[in-house]
């Protein structure tokens, strides 16, 4: 038997959907929405659906995963908006499908809507030798149908991450020391998988996010630097070899034809090393950024489990650069000379991780 499934939202929102197997899921991607209240048990009747959870799986984006009775196929899905409330409802229908058919057409979608084209790889990676630039990845946070944070004014996240991306890549190219990609440079949207794969399609050596959150309770400014926390690193390596490509998790190796448990030895083995890198860049990026006054957050260095995070061999972080909630960060990110500033504090602090990093590596060599 199949299934009918509808979902009330207090407002028309963009959202896709794709199933996973093993065992068979449903999985729907919305714009951040509110869970408050509702209760998983009050959701479901019939057997065809056997459990559902909903939550936020990353900043700004929320995930409600329906586990099937058995294999089904979306047969329709619709989202009907009401002309004078803004409420929508959501309705899919599922209809039984064969286990082999379902397999074949699982797995999260690269949908040209929701993001960039698949970058055409190059035949032949070109060799740099150790005093060639740095590739740095910047990532500038949220874009397109994903706002992120916003301010009075409509002063929105993903253009002053934008713009600043683009004015710390100048500040970095000039140094002559890294050579720079972004992972956007308009305001479309980009998947996080995408965020993490382009980095390793570029062979990027660094990967730096940039976002500026908003709090809605506390009062929280200045600086952060993330890196991706200990207890998430397990879990990365799952969430790696389902999401992703395999042929993007590790550069120059390519993992296609390899099982579960190989791919997560193989990425625990190469996040051993560039973990205590990425730390270290956390670390530096906060020293220069401390040594130019800040200001920075009273814990300037955190550990989480952002997905951008989750490379296994390319050290990265996640820079908050500051919060849209606080006046003074606000003020700060609209002026041109502090942005300027805090960009030539983040290169100083990278030329610090590099001379360092080099040092360390060539003692492993050793």
């Amino acid at each position: 038997a199949g299934a009918d499934i509808r979902l009330g939202l207090s407002q028309g929102v963009p959202y896709r959907l794709f199933t996973l197997d093993g065992p068979p899921r449903l999985v729907l991607d919305f714009p951040e929405v509110d869970w408050t209240g509702l209760k998983s048990d009050e959701l479901l009747s019939g057997a065809q659906i056997t459990s559902v959870k909903f939550g936020t799986y990353v900043p700004g984006w929320s995930r409600m995963v329906l586990a099937l009775s058995g294999p089904m196929a979306v047969e329709a899905a619709a989202l009907a908006v009401d002309p004078v409330t803004s409420a929508a409802v959501l309705d899919i229908s599922l209809a039984p499908s064969d286990a082999e058919d379902f397999a074949r057409v699982s797995g999260a979608p690269h949908d040209a809507r929701w993001d960039l084209p698949v970058p055409q790889a190059l035949d032949i990676v070109p060799q740099r030798d150790e005093n060639a630039p740095l590739l740095v990845v910047l990532d500038p946070g949220h874009g397109g149908i994903d706002p992120g944070a916003e301010a009075a004014g409509g002063i929105m996240e993903k253009d002053l991450m934008l713009q600043f991306a683009l004015e710390l890549g100048e500040v970095l190219v000039r140094s002559g020391q890294f050579a720079v990609q972004v992972t956007r440079d308009g305001d479309y949207f980009v998947s996080l998988e995408r965020r993490t794969a382009l980095a390793h399609q570029a062979g990027a050596d660094l990967f730096i996010s940039l976002h500026a959150d908003s709090l809605t309770q506390g009062h929280a400014q200045g600086t952060t630097v993330y890196t991706l926390s200990a207890e998430a690193t397990d879990a990365a390596s799952a969430s790696l070899a389902e999401r992703h490509d395999r042929a993007d998790l590790l550069s120059g190796t390519d993992l296609s034809h390899t099982d579960d448990k190989v791919t997560g030895v193989m990425l625990d083995l190469a996040r051993q090393e560039t973990q205590p890198r990425s730390i270290a860049l956390a670390q530096a990026l906060v020293a220069g950024l401390q040594a130019q006054g800040g200001p920075l957050n009273r814990k300037p260095q955190r550990s989480a489990g952002f997905s951008v995070l989750k490379s296994a061999d390319i050290p990265s972080v996640l820079v908050e650069i500051g919060f849209l909630s606080s006046d003074r960060d606000l003020a700060n990110l609209q002026n041109p000379a502090w942005r300027r500033q805090t960009a030539a504090a983040m290169l100083k602090g990278l030329i610090d991780w590099r001379i360092r990093d080099d040092a360390q590596r060539a003692l492993v060599r050793q």
